[in-house]
């Protein structure tokens, strides 16, 4: 091969050829995504499905949702480095990676949401200190930057890049003050994963979304919390497999993913118990002292069945597959809990996202229906299909998977 010079000693990569063939068909699809964000900032936010109704739409709901599933490299990294669990070193720098593209793709699409992203300087150089958003501005861009840091020393572990006596040097200092870097991912995601739900709760101009809570604080604070360290390792098992599947080698050993699983079961355990609690408080409290009864949040479009395909097929369900060591142990079963799990979770962010600003809550107002257009599917496409071409790159020339060598030379 014209790079095997370049791949991790000890693994097999598919020829040049047909790898190129990948990046190729990947590049496609990644130009149509260029070509309507092009479109969107040069004729600006009309051009999307957005309107004077829905100011946020598939982007923000995207947006929110590789946030909360990302947020396996800092829990992982926790768990890892805080909490000493050495299995999940064979599955750490996946997650690393992953939650890299997650929160660089975050902020690709909040370079468009803005609508005029030649003043996203604003948020940094002028901050409404009264703003969960603007806690979440600067936690979600110094936590890419400690992402980076931790993708970096992966970096540098390159066949032919550690050979610089720098380069070596400095990957093995990256690795050494690891765990600090740990440390202060935790504290930044902990907090923006928070407010972002508890953005929402605040709101009590919209009866769908508004919460009480715990001093200042609404639930949706704690819930956007556990929902995220629930789903995000599962995920990040979900795209382990994924790559497994694609390449056909074994990469990470069942013990680390079922590991992964029992985790994140127990948390979502958790999570969907509290979820009920929150949604009966709210159905029986909140609104009625605002005016509203359960029935009036939903219609035809925005029905119930979100609401239950969320807490229990996306909840109760995977909850139950995971805690169970029998189903857990089963990996069509663990995968299908994964994939049950982090659809509960988008489905989560939608709702907020979307049908809080669907119902009416005005006497003159009347429900109201969103609908993405290409533009907007196009770029978010786009964003997948970047990650996609950076995971491509990183398991070619990378050491990502430290067990891959020995679990393919049995």
């Amino acid at each position: 091969m014209i790079d095997e010079k370049f791949i991790p000693e000890g693994v097999e990569r598919c020829s040049f050829p047909k790898f190129m063939a990948w990046m190729f068909f990947l590049l496609l699809i990644l130009l149509i995504g260029i070509i309507a964000a092009i479109k969107i900032l040069w004729k600006g936010l009309g051009v999307t499905g957005l309107n004077n109704y829905f100011g946020f739409g598939l982007w923000i709901t995207f947006d929110l949702s590789v946030i909360a599933l990302g947020a396996g490299a800092f829990f992982s990294g926790f768990l890892r480095y805080i909490l000493r669990i050495d299995e999940l070193k064979h599955i750490l720098n996946l997650a690393v990676i992953i939650g890299f593209l997650c929160y660089s793709g975050a902020m690709m699409v909040l370079a468009l949401d803005i609508g005029q992203p030649l003043r996203c300087w604003f948020g940094y150089w002028h901050p409404n200190v009264h703003s969960m958003l603007t806690e979440v501005t600067f936690c979600i861009t110094c936590y890419l930057m400690v992402l980076t840091i931790e993708y970096l020393p992966i970096i540098l572990e390159n066949r032919q890049i550690i050979k610089n006596p720098f380069c070596h040097h400095l990957a093995h200092n990256f690795h050494v003050f690891m765990p600090l870097f740990a440390a202060v991912g935790t504290f930044l995601s902990f907090f923006h994963q928070g407010s972002l739900g508890g953005m929402y709760g605040v709101l009590f101009g919209r009866p769908f979304a508004f919460r009480e809570g715990f001093f200042i604080w609404p639930w949706t604070f704690f819930l956007f919390i556990l929902s995220a360290i629930a789903s995000g390792p599962l995920f990040t098992v979900l795209i382990c497999s994924l790559i497994e599947k694609i390449t056909r080698k074994k990469l990470v050993s069942y013990s680390v993913k079922e590991l992964m699983g029992k985790i994140s079961g127990i948390l979502l355990c958790i999570y969907v118990f509290f979820k009920i609690i929150d949604t009966y408080a709210w159905a029986t409290g909140v609104l009625p002292k605002m005016g509203f009864t359960f029935d009036q949040m939903f219609n035809n479009v925005y029905g119930k069945w979100l609401l239950w395909t969320e807490i229990g097929i996306c909840g109760i369900i995977p909850a139950i597959m995971l805690i169970i060591p029998k189903l857990r142990r089963i990996p069509a079963l663990l995968y299908i809990a994964g994939i049950l799990t982090c659809s509960g979770i988008i489905i989560n962010r939608f709702v907020f996202t979307v049908q809080t600003l669907a119902i009416p809550v005005l006497p003159f107002d009347k429900w109201y229906v969103y609908i993405p257009n290409w533009t907007e599917w196009a770029t978010s496409v786009m964003v997948i299909t970047y990650a996609a071409i950076i995971i491509s790159l990183s398991y070619r020339y990378l050491p990502v998977f430290p067990q891959e060598k020995y679990l393919n030379s049995k």
